[in-house]
């Protein structure tokens, strides 16, 4: 057992010698590159860009006029975050607002009478039935027009300071 091992560690021993030594090959190519860029003239390196100094900027003294930074720029910064657009909560949520709109395909539409229906597919493989009125998507997104290649919604989403804005958005066809 002893001798096996012996064998062994001497067979790793000689070919690990052996790839050293062919790693110290020629290198005179080498060598010969790092003279040829040794023996060229050293370039000139351009200077650093001089730094410009903060400048320090006093809100009160220096902002007669200017738009106070703590203050919403918005229309609804002045009162109308109570009123304007707002999603009703006393309606009754249809089906299809329980997806997300992404998640939401057009496959079609379907003319019964004179009424044109588009056909939108779930994520679990569902086909439903809307017309222009109907919500879907979670953010309160009523139907507005259907068209042969979309249906387009407008959402009623938070601006993010206590109102709402409308946003328009689209349910395209699918292939």
């Amino acid at each position: 057992m002893r001798a096996s091992l012996t064998i062994k560690y001497g067979l790793v021993l000689i070919l690990s010698a052996a790839s050293l030594a062919a790693c110290g090959g020629d290198m005179d190519d080498l060598d010969q590159y790092i003279n040829e860029i040794k023996a060229k003239p050293g370039g000139r390196i351009d200077p650093l860009p001089e730094i410009t100094p903060y400048e320090v900027f006093t809100y009160v003294a220096d902002a007669q006029g200017l738009r106070s930074p703590f203050v919403p720029d918005t229309p609804q910064a002045s009162g109308a975050a109570g009123s304007g657009t707002r999603p009703d909560p006393d309606r009754s949520r249809e089906y299809l607002e329980s997806f997300p709109l992404d998640t939401l395909g057009m496959v079609g539409t379907l003319y019964i009478g004179e009424t044109m229906y588009g056909l939108v597919q779930t994520a679990d493989g569902l086909i439903h039935r809307v017309i222009p009125g109907n919500y879907v998507g979670q953010n309160d997104g009523r139907i507005t027009e259907i068209s042969e290649s979309e249906i387009e919604v407008v959402e009623i989403i938070s601006d993010g300071i206590g109102g709402y804005i409308e946003r328009d958005a689209a349910v395209s066809l699918t292939d």
